[in-house]
């Protein structure tokens, strides 16, 4: 008996309670990818919470923290999703998992490969979770644990490998003012409207002007310009068709340049809440490589989709709405994004994150909300025009209303040196076509000002898919904008540009070297390309 009583003493000492006090809410309402929550009192805004229904647990983000309940959008499928269910926090916010590993792929908004390649990241990671097979298409269904991509963290962790979605921009003193090119190999971008590493320059016009012509462009110049390093390219397709993503990716192969650029994809077929988190997600990847002290350039494509999806979470969400149906913050939506674009100074690296947002107009209606809104936040932008589009000069900027506020700063002194003249030369050009129609007479100072401005206007026409090294085009750009193909048939610029480039590369490589390394135009190197242009115009 006495053997009994101490066996029995034995197991109580030992006993130890498992039961655990957790904070649980419940789902009370669903639908459209959003749904609202009792409970979760303590839950933090953009937390990531975890919804068990039937058939295994969804993710949702909370978004409205209200007085009595919380508004959550789902990241899952959300049919699964029912009212009743038990809803419980994680404490940490949402993450992205990044890593090198990303370079070359085409992933969605959480992170998960949609290139039929295989997983992203197949070992272990750093929360010492089993990284498991990722799904190959865009079901976005999995839970928090069977993703190793998507993931969350306090606001207060920082495990390696992952980069919260939403983060405070770099401040003052840790930014250096933005003072080199980022070449795109667009003549009359890179002569007129430079844009510098960790410069925000904005990409406006209506449907089907060429937006993404110029974008996918400067990826492809990247790998050609070898006279800086190449930064890692991240291109978020925000509402795109699949087909035109997967077009842009073949191309992208096809000319080599996916070897250093990321696709982030969330096209018109996913849910709202995923199209809102592919910028996010965009520049969270770029914001790891501008840490490490590398170069990135990230590409929204394109905002107004983004604001769309933003107003309709909000919208279902019952946050008010105000003009034209958006939410009061959808400026702080795009502020928050495009102020993490930055160039880093010497003592936190070097870095540098390049953003090339893109907005579509209506009928050229700059003065509309959103595009409003975006080129107050930017350093300037670049304005296509459906009427120069369709008289062929393509890319059709409209160098009036494009602007670069960071200017020659972000321009080589060669570079520097040919675009002043050929920024005044249009000017006039443009100033003189308005009555040069109706003038029968005119004197001869006018009609070279004339002839000029449309050699130029020939020489800044440029094909999709061509971009050109910049010590080119300092080459063909000197020699228009200094009358030596004012005698020229405007029909034949082009023709001319061609073998003119392909003499200089044959006979004269040395001078185009010369030009690259040091970046400028001295007597020197100036005296041998008048030579060079003379010699070339004599044959």
């Amino acid at each position: 008996m006495q053997e009994i009583i101490n066996k029995l003493k034995k197991e109580i000492e030992g006993f130890k309670s498992e039961i655990k006090a957790e904070k649980i809410g419940r789902v009370f309402e669903v639908g459209d990818g959003v749904c609202r929550i009792w409970g979760l009192s303590d839950a933090m805004a953009q937390e990531l919470l975890e919804i068990e229904t039937d058939s295994g647990a969804v993710n949702a983000i909370a978004l409205n923290l209200e007085e009595d309940s919380i508004g959550a959008v789902i990241l899952g499928d959300f049919l699964k999703v029912k009212e009743g269910n038990v809803v419980k926090g994680t404490g940490r916010v949402l993450s992205l998992r990044v890593g090198d590993e990303l370079v070359g792929r085409v992933v969605n908004a959480l992170g998960d490969p949609i290139d039929g390649r295989g997983p992203v990241f197949d070992t272990v990671d750093s929360r010492g979770q089993d990284a498991v097979k990722a799904r190959t298409n865009a079901d976005h269904t999995q839970t928090d644990a069977e993703s190793p991509r998507l993931s969350a963290l306090s606001p207060r962790e920082s495990a390696p490998g992952y980069y919260p979605v939403e983060k405070i921009a770099p401040g003052v003193i840790t930014r250096e003012s933005v003072n080199t090119p980022l070449h795109t190999g667009i003549k009359a971008i890179d002569a007129m409207i430079p844009i510098g590493r960790g410069q925000r320059e904005l990409i406006i016009g209506d449907r089907q002007t060429g937006k993404t012509a110029i974008v996918i462009d400067a990826i492809i110049n990247q790998q050609q310009d070898t006279s800086r390093r190449t930064p890692i390219c991240i291109y978020v397709a925000v509402g795109q068709r699949e087909s035109k993503v997967a077009k842009i990716v073949a191309e992208l192969k096809k000319k080599g340049a996916m070897k250093y650029t990321i696709v982030v994809s969330a096209s018109a077929s996913e849910p709202a809440p995923l199209q809102y988190l592919a910028p996010f997600a965009g520049c969270a990847i770029g914001e790891y490589f501008m840490d490490k002290g590398q170069d990135a350039l990230v590409i929204y494509d394109d905002l107004t989709k983004h604001a769309s999806a933003y107003r309709q979470v909000s919208l279902l969400l019952r946050r008010p709405p105000g003009r034209e149906a958006f939410p009061g913050d959808i400026f702080y939506l795009h502020s928050r994004l495009l102020e993490r674009a930055a160039k880093l100074n010497k003592d936190y690296g070097g870095g540098s994150l390049t953003a090339l947002p893109i907005i579509e107009t209506q009928l050229g209606d700059v003065s509309a909300y959103i595009p409003t809104n975006v080129i107050s936040i930017t350093d300037g932008q670049i304005y296509l025009e459906p009427d120069l589009f369709y008289q062929g000069i393509r890319p059709a900027v409209n160098v009036g209303l494009s602007v670069s506020r960071v200017g020659s700063a972000a321009q080589t002194k060669a570079m520097k040196k040919v675009a002043g003249r050929l920024r005044l030369d249009l000017a006039q050009f443009r100033e003189l076509q308005a009555f040069v129609q109706f003038a029968t007479d005119l004197d001869e100072s006018t009609k070279k000002r004339i002839v000029r401005g449309q050699v130029l206007t020939e020489i800044l026409k440029q094909n999709d898919l061509e971009p050109m090294l910049f010590e080119k085009q300092v080459a063909v750009l000197y020699a228009g904008v200094n009358g030596y193909l004012d005698t020229i048939d405007i029909a034949e610029i082009k023709n001319f540009e061609k073998k003119f480039l392909e003499y200089i590369e044959k006979m004269n490589d040395d001078i185009l070297e010369k030009i690259k390394t040091s970046g400028e135009l001295s007597q020197e190197i100036e005296d041998r390309l008048k030579k060079i242009i003379e010699d070339f115009k004599k044959m």
